[in-house]
């Protein structure tokens, strides 16, 4: 059943943009210059980033690609037009540059010194470099001890695009000439600016761009969406010493304006494993070390506490995370996001009866000798009304334009698309069920300190945490436990062509509970709780089947299969 969960679960990922803000002051001459932009600015225009540096007249992107414009002696400007170049000039008619996008090199012209203020949202590191022709490129360094360190430092497992025969050129400000760019001598000397961009000809093909080699389970970063749960990430060691790699939560910047506010940053978990192979989450909340062999790999596994998370529906979290090495040769930022959860969608899972109330021993409620499985589908519509269902059709959908949906029978599907579907079926339940309950399908609000600072914390009761269902289960129905046509008591002794109620067949009525807890169970993980799993208390009160109701009594957890929160006819 879980692997059916998890094949349906991924259809439903939710991808989240990267929103998380950080900016960079660059400190322009006059005349051209080069920078690198380590994150994503396309929330706004050239025209509005650069509304006030009138000194800045023109930026030009370089589009990288195996057919690009090579360069001889100096990589001068190529001419307009070439695909190798995006261009914005100021006052000018609507040139091929209208967004500035990340990891990407830009020549600036400005008129005069200008101090120039960018806001991004920085993204995963990524270089490609192509063995024709020239690399344009910047580089995630670190200036942890006042400086950067030297392009020979930095290039020690990267050694080919600082050989001998390879040139490296800087641009110094001035107009284009044999003075700018400047071709860089001393390897050894010259350090690497991480708000520079660098010219490289040198025969070389790789991605390198640090010392260190992230990976992520995710291209976006942590991106965790609405509910994602856990991102893992492989960081390979380039050198040949033991790296020290210190892992540290990043706040973001507040958003520029007109872009989506940010609750909190994301509540990143750390996942590691103890003695027993199980996971152990443990909240990123300063900075930790991982030690990397030599020219060796790790795998680093991060989660979500989504149990700390009370912004509204679809609110957004965003922060960083950044890597740094003991060496201090980068400084890399890796975007975090997530969206508040809405539990709307389709829920599947089992309630595990553990304790039944003895009647011989005065209504005792006594540990069961084996624990009993009920399966449960519940389905939360977008509005938050939610139904149990004994039956659910997941597949693509009669009604054009045929899209995957969720149906209560049969005929609700797609007719010749049928083996793409699937029934899921509780057979504990009445034939074809969809009943309301009362209650709330939702977590406890989390608790809050008083406003006063006096007294206990407060809860929001509005929300608490508790959904019943009301199962009836009709003397008559074929369901019914008492209608069996080889029980020996169905001889029909009432005396009439049916049965009556009360005589030889009984309505059965179950009472049931499911009490949600916001946070799991001991021992549980809170890795994707309150997103794509959810659990809790569970209780049944069974009347009909004994002279007494029967009291039941165990723990339900629930993963959800689906976000769509509309269910066909």
């Amino acid at each position: 059943m879980k692997s059916l969960l998890f094949a349906f679960a991924s259809l439903f990922l939710a991808a989240t943009a990267q929103a998380q803000w950080q900016s960079t002051t660059y400190a322009l001459k006059s005349g051209w210059n080069s920078i690198y932009l380590h994150g994503d600015a396309t929330h706004a225009t050239p025209d509005a980033l650069f509304a006030a540096s009138p000194e800045v007249l023109e930026v030009w992107r370089w589009n990288p690609n195996p057919t690009q414009v090579g360069f001889t002696t100096t990589p001068l400007l190529p001419s307009n037009g070439t695909p190798e170049w995006s261009k914005w000039v100021r006052g000018g008619p609507a040139g091929s540059l209208i967004r500035l996008t990340g990891q990407s090199a830009y020549l600036v012209k400005c008129s005069g010194p200008a101090s120039v203020a960018i806001p991004y949202r920085p993204l995963p590191p990524s270089n490609t470099w192509v063995r024709s022709g020239a690399n344009f490129l910047g580089f995630p360094s670190s200036k942890a001890t006042g400086n950067f360190p030297t392009f020979s430092n930095y290039f020690t497992t990267f050694s080919a695009a600082i050989a001998a025969n390879a040139k490296i050129f800087k641009y110094v400000g001035g107009e284009l000439g044999a003075g700018n760019p400047l071709q860089i001598f001393s390897p050894s000397v010259e350090r690497v600016d991480r708000d520079q961009a660098y010219w490289f000809s040198s025969e070389v093909v790789g991605n390198f761009y640090a010392p260190v080699q992230i990976s992520l389970s995710n291209s976006e970063g942590f991106a965790f969406g609405r509910r994602g749960s856990v991102i893992t990430a492989r960081v390979m060691n380039r050198t040949a010493a033991v790296m020290t790699l210190r892992i540290a939560p990043v706040a973001s910047n507040s958003p520029p304006t007109g872009q989506e506010l940010i609750t909190a940053g994301v509540p990143l978990t750390r996942r590691t494993l103890d003695d027993q192979a199980a996971w152990v989450e443990t909240p990123i909340a300063a900075a930790y070390d991982e030690v990397i062999a030599p020219n060796a790999s790790v795998e680093l596994s991060f989660g979500i506490d989504r149990s700390v998370m009370s912004g509204a529906a679809d609110a957004l979290y965003a922060s960083l995370l950044r890597f740094t090495d003991s060496a201090n040769t980068f400084d890399i930022l890796l975007p975090a996001t997530a969206r508040q959860s809405t539990l709307a969608g389709l829920w599947i899972g089992e309630a595990v009866v553990t304790a039944v109330e003895s009647k011989p021993l005065a209504n005792a409620v006594k540990p069961t000798g084996s624990s009993f499985p009920l399966r449960y589908l519940i389905h939360v519509a977008n509005d938050g009304t939610a139904r149990v269902l004994s039956q659910v059709f997941m597949g693509p959908m009669a009604a054009a334009p045929h899209d995957f949906g969720l149906c209560l029978s049969e005929a609700g599907l797609k007719a010749d698309a049928k083996s793409a579907a699937r029934r899921i079926v509780a057979t504990h339940m009445p034939l074809d069920l969809a009943l309301g309950g009362t209650g709330s399908f939702a977590l406890p609000w989390p608790a809050k300190p008083d406003p006063d600072g006096e007294g206990p914390l407060l809860a929001t009761p509005a929300f608490d945490g508790k959904l019943s269902f009301t199962i009836a289960t009709p003397f008559d129905d074929p369901t019914n436990p008492f209608v069996h046509q080889y029980h020996p008591d169905h001889d029909n002794k009432s005396g009439a062509t049916a049965l009556v109620a009360g005589q030889e067949s009984y309505s059965v009525t179950r009472q049931v509970s499911f009490t949600f807890a916001a946070a799991p169970p001991a021992g549980g993980s809170a890795t994707g709780w309150g997103s794509s799993v959810i659990g809790g208390t569970y209780d049944e009160v069974v009347s009909g089947l004994h002279k007494q109701s029967v009291a039941l009594t165990g723990s339900f957890e629930l993963r959800r299969a689906s976000e769509l929160g509309a269910l066909n006819p």
